[in-house]
């Protein structure tokens, strides 16, 4: 601490400590351990030769989790999930038309309601890298695909891409009517002014109204009824917001036809959803999960049997409803997540199953349309997802395990950062024709499915694990909390397996995000133009860090803390419905930020807000991102 006087004002400077460094750990002096923790000496991402890491300075959680775990605090944030059951009822009478939009089975699903572990699906969030859309665990990436999508909701995952305009019917679509004039013709009836938000209706509204059909009903009634039932289907079961209990007027397209809602692709709709607002929670000031939470829980339980519950044996179709009736613990969140995030640090390669529906059990329920030529190809295709304005990229070149193969050191991941800053607020438009290349990789699928050696024994590489133990961030928990210090040496399976190889891809070009280039070294919020400052440039600019004239509480760059706590839900409030894509308008929350810079799919806090914290962590991460 120093005093100056300026003018006869007195200014206390006040510097933050950081303790010594621990003793070198011995785990960290065995090259070929998988308990070595690289060193980061850098957040940008062109001083990240795997560019794996390069929204890191966007307010990811993981970082948040490592600055904090090398002091005494550990951060325990929980996330909430916004999910509702389907609460019309199942009437025989819709069933052949759920049967035609291959949408039955998730019906059925919806009647085998399981709650969600709030606490472990936290703990599995910190590893989501939205640069590869994948789980960074500590024996490699794994991911949930569209041949999970397939096995675990019963989805068709071939089929034309779900996509289109999202109120202005008239205007793009041939036949298309003007918004409420569309809804009144398809489905008898208006909603209330009190019911409706812009462009979304209640849910409430449509349990009371459509609730149950009259066993008189004619047959334009029942399909009223059918239309009503799959708009509140898709809006809860694949498509929920971050409100929770609205449904958006965009699937009256869809349903005019229903004779041609089994031609599309729901099952990649629904992981290009998921994957899209993962990446959103993946920001520590995110706490709403949103999107088809069924598939994230199951898909966890299948592939990872420690973390399963007990009792749960009986299998049925789809794959997910084998969990129909769970019910976690709520209480004591905050510890849990740090229980589990232990636990998943502690995994070793073995207690991950890279291959789970081939097992007797499941071929016994298995539903036979799942294993049609054209949808197992796309299983393995690198391509586009899409839903409407969201686009996310199939990955599975760096989870070839999970598909049979051996895994080789990936290709550098693709960098479509603008792509994914992109969520339909703006005005509306035609998708495809303002985003024609995207659809066109996914028009395209079956050309770009990889072709690779299946093996009697799928997993990483003695290379990759080598590879992986450079760049991966396998470990969240404190050394101190790990235990055993000794190095855990590269299984001798990875060598048996042989090096594996990279397969064959030709990936599109990268869409960088170039509203971000000045971010990049100056991350602040929406609102601020605080300057970026590693920690050795604060202490030497100390001087002048106490005489900034735009100084506000909570702003990145500073080392106050007002004790405060954040409610902030996310960077994507504002008024959703509409032209935007999927999360409720919060009152809490900000829309986009003004200037070039504009809004980003993870990005930095929508308001000034200082995140709860505790002492020194808080101090040193609010220097560090």
């Amino acid at each position: 601490m120093c005093d100056s006087t300026i003018k006869g004002v007195r200014i206390t400077l006040i510097r933050t400590i950081i303790p010594p460094p621990t003793p070198q750990n011995p785990r960290e002096n065995d090259p070929d351990s998988l308990r070595e923790r690289p060193e980061r000496t850098s957040l940008l991402m062109e001083d990240d030769p795997a560019r794996l890491y390069r929204l890191d300075g966007v307010a990811h959680i993981e970082l948040y989790i490592s600055v904090c775990g090398s002091f005494h605090a550990q951060p325990e944030r929980c996330i909430r999930s916004m999910r509702r059951q389907q609460g019309m009822r199942l009437d025989d009478r819709y069933v052949p038309y759920l049967q035609m939009a291959g949408l039955y089975h998730l019906a059925r699903l919806n009647d085998r309601w399981f709650r969600l572990d709030e606490a472990l699906v936290s703990a599995f969030v910190e590893r989501w890298r939205p640069e590869t859309h994948t789980f960074h665990m500590p024996f490699g990436e794994c991911t949930i695909t569209l041949q999970d999508v397939a096995y675990q909701l019963g989805l068709p995952v071939d089929g034309r891409y779900v996509s289109g305009c999202l109120s202005e019917f008239h205007i793009y679509i041939d036949g298309g009517r003007p918004p409420w004039v569309w809804f009144q013709e398809l489905l008898g009836v208006i909603p209330p002014p009190s019911q409706v938000q812009k462009y979304a209706v209640n849910c409430s509204w449509f349990q009371e109204t459509f609730g149950e059909c009259p066993e008189d009903a004619d047959d334009d009634t029942v399909r009223r009824y059918v239309r009503a039932y799959i708009m509140m289907l898709l809006g809860t079961q694949l498509f929920a917001d971050k409100s929770g209990n609205r449904i958006h007027i965009r699937w009256l397209p869809y349903v005019a036809r229903l004779e041609q809602l089994g031609t599309y692709s729901w099952g990649s709709a629904a992981l290009a959803w998921l994957y899209r607002c993962m990446c959103r929670v993946a920001n520590r000031h995110v706490v709403k999960l949103a999107g088809p939470l069924q598939l994230l829980q199951s898909w966890i339980f299948w592939r990872f049997p420690q973390f399963r519950p007990a009792g749960y044996e009986t299998f049925s179709w789809p794959l997910a409803s084998r969990w129909a009736g769970y019910n976690p613990s709520g209480s004591e969140k905050g510890p849990r997540v740090r229980s589990w995030r232990l636990r998943i640090d502690r995994l070793q390669s073995r207690e991950f199953i890279w291959m789970p529906y081939s097992s007797p059990d499941v071929l016994q329920v298995l539903h036979p349309e799942v294993l049609e030529p054209r949808h197992m190809a796309v299983w393995r295709s690198v391509t586009a997802l899409i839903y409407f304005a969201v686009i996310e990229w199939h990955q599975i070149d760096r989870v070839l395990p999970q598909f049979g193969g051996v895994q080789a050191p990936p290709r550098p991941a693709l960098n479509i950062d603008y792509l994914m800053s992109k969520d339909g607020r703006g005005g509306d438009r035609w998708f495809p024709s303002s985003m024609p290349k995207w659809h066109a990789y996914w028009d395209a699928r079956h050309d770009s499915v990889l072709r690779f050696e299946i093996v009697a024994d799928p997993g990483p590489s003695h290379q990759f694990l080598q590879w992986w133990t450079q760049f991966g961030k396998r470990f969240l928990a404190p050394d101190i909390e790990l235990g055993d210090p000794r190095s855990v040496p590269i299984p001798v399976e990875a060598s048996q397996r042989g090096p594996g190889r990279v397969p064959d891809m030709d990936p599109p070009d990268d869409v960088p995000d170039r509203r971000r280039v000045e971010r990049r070294m100056g991350v602040g919020t929406r609102r601020s133009q605080r300057q970026f400052r590693w920690p050795d440039h604060t202490a030497r600019s100390g001087a002048d860090h106490g005489d900034d004239d735009d100084d506000q509480p909570g702003h990145v760059g500073e080392c106050t803390h007002d004790g405060g706590t954040s409610t902030h839900d996310g960077g994507h409030g504002g008024e959703w419905y509409g032209t935007g894509l999927g999360d409720g308008a919060d009152t809490g929350d900000a829309g986009p930020g003004p200037g070039p810079l504009g809004d980003y799919f993870v990005g930095v806090p929508a308001d000034d807000q200082a995140e709860q914290g505790d002492g020194l962590c808080y101090n040193v991460f609010k220097e560090l991102t």
